[in-house]
């Protein structure tokens, strides 16, 4: 072989491991999307198949027989990568760095089939044989490149057997509670929440009208109406109710002055102005559900906390402070507000937990620092429904905590989610380094927490489909199917014996 074939085969093998590790895994995490699973399928026969490749060119020179199998693997090879193509842009949107490497990983191979063909050819007229080739470094970095595929290759068939069993509940049962046919206001709409509320809105058949930044982008379902300003909406437009979640993501590190300063005025510029149209509206909206955070509570022990409590100074409680202060003052007369203090929303499409999953499934997953910090969390499905409870329950307002009803440890979140993989979590992230590396972000996110309890929610007759962290685990990672909407027994807090803070 010589050393332009080699160095086309090198640089094959750096492109795929980068399209896999950056692409597949981190920013699109195609193993936790059920709509993938036709896709995983091909890459994982494609990489099975990138593995034989890699070890006979690596360590040996088929002959005969042995020269005609694998110029057939690679005519089969090119054949899977074809329909992966077409599979890919059938069922998502590829984002453009995706695109330009697998455009180069094309051509290159390409240019392998150019050189590698033709040898292989020569060798096919000689005896059947297989006899060993050693190229040095060249050869031990094929097996390295073996293996890695191999890992990946397997791991995909696994996730594609997986697939079907993380779809997720009907979104319009989670608005069945929202009788009649509403208009409904949607900022932050194709956020991480937003999305799912969305869809279950229009699902349910209401009239959803999203307030988004890229209109162009936001690939709604139809008929939801987008709009890139409230000036857009007519004052005579009756508006039943308003869902404000925009903002800037706050979990994106680290905190520069710059970055904190865009989270804080992103919030109260979308507060303000939605109170603006509420205020100008011919027919007021019966409910505002403003977005806020338990960050609001500061950095706490472990002493449950409900919507009574006061907060410790951090900068998550002077944003949260702010941005329910925003919509307070603001409030149009006549108008009922509820301000949901948002927990960790738990679902595997976004969020925390989805940067976690590829670590922890590959059993590389542990607590962060020393595990005591509190975590109070909620599924994204019971996030959703919450948001509909709140927008129909007329007794609802002012604060709300929006976390499930058993906060847990750091510790105890970090075991179950290894007990829902049948994976270890033992392996710890120490806290000087998260520390040293992105500051406050650390201290405020990842550190330090809250044992929060929804005793707003409890009280007015809301019920958890995922009561518990196993439970809500369970369900994202495809242990068990979606609950019922109606699932879960508290109804108020003395009704919640099972359901303690888990240290």
């Amino acid at each position: 072989m010589t050393g332009w074939l080699w160095t086309a085969v090198m640089l094959q093998m750096a492109m795929g491991a980068f399209d896999t590790l950056y692409h597949h895994e981190g920013t699109e995490r195609l193993a936790w999307r059920a709509s993938q699973r036709t896709e995983l399928m091909l890459h994982g026969v494609r990489n099975l198949l990138y593995a034989v490749l890699f070890m006979a060119l690596g360590w040996l020179e088929p002959r005969g027989g042995w020269a005609v199998a694998l110029i057939a693997l690679l005519g089969v090879e090119l054949v899977i990568t074809l329909w992966d193509f077409v599979e890919e842009d059938r069922s998502r949107h590829l984002p453009a760095t995706e695109r330009v490497t697998h455009t180069l990983l094309t051509l290159n191979y390409g240019v392998i089939l150019a050189m590698l063909v033709p040898l292989l050819l020569g060798w096919a007229g000689e005896p059947t044989a297989l006899p060993r080739a050693d190229h040095g470094w060249l050869s031990w970095t094929c097996l390295v490149a073996a293996v890695g595929v191999v890992v990946s290759g397997l791991r995909d068939l696994a996730a594609a057997r997986r697939a079907p069993r993380l779809v997720e509940a009907d979104p319009a049962s989670l608005a069945s509670v929202l009788l009649d046919r509403h208009t409904i206001l949607v900022t932050g709409g194709t956020g991480f929440v937003g999305r799912r509320l969305v869809a279950a809105l229009a699902a349910a058949g209401h009239e959803v009208i999203v307030l988004t930044r890229g209109p162009a982008k936001a690939a709604l379902p139809a008929p939801v109406r987008v709009i890139a300003s409230l000036d857009a909406i007519d004052d005579r437009h009756p508006i039943d109710a308003i869902v404000n979640l925009a903002g800037e993501p706050i979990s994106d590190s680290p905190w520069t002055l710059r970055k904190r300063r865009k989270i804080l005025r992103s919030r109260l510029g979308v507060t303000r102005a939605v109170m603006r149209l509420a205020a100008r509206l011919e027919r007021k909206p019966e409910v505002i559900v403003s977005g806020s955070a338990i960050g609001i509570y500061g950095l706490r022990d472990a002493t449950p906390l409900s919507e009574a409590d006061g907060g410790t100074p951090c900068f998550s409680q002077r944003l949260c402070a702010a941005w329910e202060a925003a919509a307070r003052n603001m409030i149009p007369t006549g108008i009922r507000l509820v301000t949901l203090r948002t927990g960790l929303v738990l679902a595997a499409e976004g969020g925390m937990l989805a940067r976690m999953l590829t670590p922890f499934e590959f059993g590389l997953g542990g607590r962060f620092g020393s595990g005591r910090q509190g975590m109070s969390w909620i599924h994204r499905d019971d996030m959703v429904r919450l948001i509909v409870h709140a927008i129909t329950t007329p007794s609802l307002a002012g604060p709300v905590n929006a976390t499930a009803p058993a906060p847990v440890s750091n510790a105890a979140f970090t075991a179950a989610l290894g007990r829902a993989l049948h994976r270890p979590a033992i392996l710890p992230v120490p806290a000087a380094p998260l520390r040293l590396a992105l500051g406050d972000f650390a201290e405020e996110l990842l550190l330090s927490g809250q044992f929060v309890v929804p005793h707003a929610a409890l009280d007015s007759g809301f019920c958890f489909a995922y009561p518990t962290i196993d439970a809500a685990f369970d369900r994202i990672v495809g242990n068990t199917p979606p609950s019922s909407p109606l699932a879960g027994q508290a109804t108020s807090l003395g009704a919640a014996p099972g359901l303690p803070i888990a240290a």
